[in-house]
């Protein structure tokens, strides 16, 4: 008999974990069963903040749903203005300028990499490293700033609209965007040597919280935490949207299954968002933003309509079912975290409390998007 199966022999006690972050910007409690420091059963307890989104699109114009997009995951807003538009679009039969699906494009990229570098920093302060925190948010605000001047927000942006976008870029955001770009290149390999390359990290993330490809796809995980289990697969490629098949790169894919192949499929992807945005920047065409065909009161054709976008986190999808209306019959949005935490309980049986931790921090949750 294991060791596990000889401690659920033993008493156990529940302790919890959480909640955290009350009533701000996400609130996750985990309900342990522990035999001392090992995890006898996990349970995640979630709908602490359930804001009925679906049921406010259901109650909106397809339109006034655009801004609450961006408070699912606010780490990677726009590519939940990206996927509810492309539902939109499709069924209305819009047409997107191609300026601005490159613009599309430029800015979510760049939202992922500022999404990756405060998944980064704060995964590190959870494990108990201060210092990358603060390289990590000194970049990141270099991508807000930028974003900023185009969108007017620096988190929950709503600068997509039904056929295009909302304001064009300058000259000033393109310089801006190159110049990022060369900054983080150098600061990629001072990441590697301080954290990647750091004994007390690989301790700590290698060969913890194995997930196998068969408990991925029980589970339906997505994103860094699926190719980190040696499946790949990212919507980009796989089922292309915009004008991602216009440009050259590559899906980070890992085999090691654990919580350093999480990380590192991450900090791979943010090399290939800069290759993305480079490429989009030196193709960019010249044109509208927005197409001048679409009516202020949008009332698409009655039908079932899906669109799917590889968000920082995973897939996330977009159902829309249209009566003919200025408002959607039914609203159903797909949360990639919510897949991805799912198999937390399976996988961390048996695991100490400590390892749990960075197992759980390895899969990038962002609470809002679950509670969605």
């Amino acid at each position: 008999m294991s060791d596990f199966a000889l401690s659920q022999t033993k008493e156990t006690f529940v302790l919890n974990l959480g909640p955290q972050h009350p009533a701000t910007h996400g609130v996750l409690r985990v309900k342990l069963e522990m035999d001392g420091e090992y995890i006898v059963h996990a349970e995640p307890i979630l709908g602490y903040i359930h804001r009925m989104h679906e049921k406010m699109g259901e109650n909106r114009t397809w339109a006034q749903f655009m801004p609450n997009t961006a408070r699912l995951d606010y780490l990677g807003a726009l590519s939940y203005n990206h996927g509810y538009a492309l539902a939109v679009e499709r069924a209305a039969s819009i047409e997107v300028p191609e300026r601005a699906e490159y613009i599309r494009v430029i800015t979510v990229e760049l939202n992922r990499i500022a999404s990756h570098l405060l998944w980064f920093g704060a995964y590190v302060l959870d494990l108990g490293g201060m210092t990358p925190i603060f390289y990590a948010f000194d970049d990141r605000e270099q991508i807000l700033n930028l974003l900023e001047s185009v969108t007017g927000a620096r988190l929950t942006f709503c600068y997509f609209r039904f056929g295009g976008v909302y304001n064009d870029i300058d000259d000033s955001f393109i310089a801006g965007s190159r110049e990022f770009i060369k900054r983080l290149r150098k600061q990629m390999p001072d990441y590697h040597n301080l954290v990647t390359k750091n004994i007390i990290m690989i301790k700590r993330l290698k060969d913890i919280g194995p997930i196998s490809p068969e408990m991925v796809r029980k589970y339906g995980a997505t994103g860094p935490v699926m190719r980190g289990s040696g499946i790949n697969y990212d919507v980009r490629k796989n089922e292309p949207y915009s004008v991602y098949p216009e440009f050259d790169f590559d899906i980070p894919v890992y085999d090691e299954c654990d919580s350093m192949a999480r990380y590192m499929v991450r900090m791979d992807e943010i090399e290939q968002s800069m290759r993305i945005i480079e490429q989009a920047l030196d193709k960019l065409p010249e044109g509208p933003v927005m197409t001048e065909k679409v009516p202020k009161n949008l009332k698409p054709p009655k039908g079932d309509y899906y669109s799917a976008v590889e968000a920082a986190r995973g897939v996330f999808g977009c159902r829309v079912v249209s009566d003919g209306t200025n408002t959607a019959y039914r609203l159903k949005l797909r949360s990639p975290t919510f897949s991805n935490l799912s198999l937390f309980g399976e996988a961390c049986q048996g695991m100490l409390l400590a390892d749990a931790l960075a197992f759980m921090g390895s899969l990038d949750l962002v609470i809002p998007e679950i509670d969605r």
